[in-house]
């Protein structure tokens, strides 16, 4: 009893033509499921919106994160301890106001000493290559005789 492939379309890899999509139907009509937002996906999208504000007589549209910032450190200077709390635990967590340490002005006396330094260094480094080029650095040996 042989099976012929070619009346019903089925095989290895070929359903039967009775189980196969029909033209224009897909096998999956739902699709993919969407991706599910995480809390930090939301909270990021929430804090870029944009919000209008009215400051100084002018009516501006900044980030609610920008806002939220805004909020926290002008509470923070009408001296609510909670506020000022919470903005130096954000300050110290993201490296804000970290100011890199004050260079300190040189003297002219200073200044002299260094610039001696370097002429002596200079007139050093010029003896050592003119030694170096008439081949006085290092003296040469005869070979020793063995005996």
């Amino acid at each position: 009893m042989t099976h012929d492939f070619s009346t019903d379309g089925g095989g290895r890899g070929r359903p039967p033509r009775h189980a196969q999509f029909k033209k224009g139907q897909s096998g999956n009509p739902t699709g993919r499921p969407k991706k599910v937002a995480s809390f930090k996906s939301d909270l990021a999208a929430e804090l870029q919106e944009k919000l209008s504000i009215s400051e100084n007589g002018r009516e501006r549209k900044i980030s609610k994160q920008r806002a939220f910032c805004k909020t926290l450190v002008a509470a923070a200077i009408k001296k609510d301890i909670r506020a000022v709390n919470a903005l130096l635990a954000c300050m110290r967590l993201f490296g804000v106001g970290v100011e890199e340490p004050a260079v300190e002005n040189a003297d002219f006396e200073d200044l002299d000493l260094l610039e001696t330094f370097l002429n002596q260094q200079r007139k050093q480094n010029e003896r050592s290559k003119r030694s170096a080029s008439n081949g006085n650095t290092t003296k040469s040996r005869a070979p020793r005789k063995k005996a």
